[in-house]
């Protein structure tokens, strides 16, 4: 597919040396049809991974997609450089007027926090509040899976013993809903988190169904108002080596940090990690952006 980038994004040469098409805007101009808005307000840390994640998991499907990466303006980490938030990033004030065909809200490390404690949980609620009326469907993952589940519907993280870190094995609840559809009736998903959400508050509200889920993670996809909203626990755009490098991270910190599960090949961490989520990401993200974004959105925003 081609993901319609300014020029000088780094993420943009690392996903050509993988052969995914990204396009400019330069030659962007050049084509006569009207691509879809996608935008990432992305809460990671590491910004640049994320991009590269995300773009990469977009990639799967011919219609062509212009990107914009949104960040808070009510805080502002530490780990991206200023310089690369100032020349690829926009805030809600620079969009509150405009209209995407699809949202990706990311996970952000602070589900161990409560929610009203963030402290950029206005601006974030601000936004899943304009997203309403302003946004054809909108995709939350991780936290902000959890946080999109207690703003709309009121349902309350719950604190894990340990931390739920690994690959794990879902499987498929609703098979003949369209976001699910090409997956296996079991697959795998990486999860790193915290923090749970409770199966039964989200069977018992009639708004929600749930799509997909494990006996070890939990639910994992659940969905709302015929697919506006979007809810997955998990990371599945995660690429090889990302929880290698939160596990040794963490490990290197001193901190309480078990073996991600189901990941290094016999659990030996010096070991290449297993990828056994790739396939079923991408489906995911096909799905959605078919069935969700681009066969419901109006072509006149």
């Amino acid at each position: 597919m081609p993901i319609k980038v300014q020029s000088n994004l780094p993420a943009k040469k690392i996903l050509e040396d993988e052969n995914i098409f990204i396009m400019d805007e330069t030659r962007a101009l050049t084509q006569d049809i009207r691509p879809l808005r996608i935008a990432i307000l992305n809460l990671m840390p590491l910004k640049e991974d994320t991009e590269v994640q995300l773009l990469r998991s977009l990639s799967n499907t011919p219609l062509q997609i212009d990107i914009t990466f949104l960040t808070t303006s009510s805080y502002v980490g530490k780990n991206t450089a200023a310089s690369h938030l100032e020349q690829f990033y926009l805030c809600y004030d620079d969009v509150k007027n405009i209209k995407f065909d699809g949202l990706i809200i990311t996970g952000a490390p602070v589900e161990q926090m409560e929610f009203e404690e963030v402290d950029y949980w206005d601006e974030l609620t601000k936004i899943m509040e304009w997203s309403k009326k302003n946004v054809t469907s909108t995709l939350h993952i991780c936290w902000g899976a959890q946080a999109g589940l207690y703003y709309h519907f009121g349902i309350p993280k719950l604190p894990l013993d340990r931390k739920m870190f690994g690959v794990f094995k879902h499987k498929v609840l609703n098979r003949k809903v369209p976001l699910v559809r090409g997956f296996d009736d079991v697959f795998y998903a990486p999860h790193s988190r915290y923090t749970t959400v409770s199966r039964d508050a989200i069977m018992n509200n009639p708004s929600l169904t749930i799509l997909a889920e494990s006996d070890e993670a939990g639910v994992f996809i659940a969905i709302a108002d015929e697919g506006r909203q979007i809810f997955v626990t998990g990371h599945p755009e995660y690429d090889r080596v990302t929880l290698d490098k939160e596990y040794k991270r963490d490990k290197k910190k001193g901190l309480d940090i078990q073996l991600p599960k189901n990941y290094y090949p016999e659990d030996k961490d010096g070991e290449i990690p297993y990828m056994v989520w790739r396939a079923h990401a991408n489906a995911l993200y096909t799905n959605w952006l078919n069935y969700y974004v681009y066969q419901v959105t109006p072509y006149e925003l």
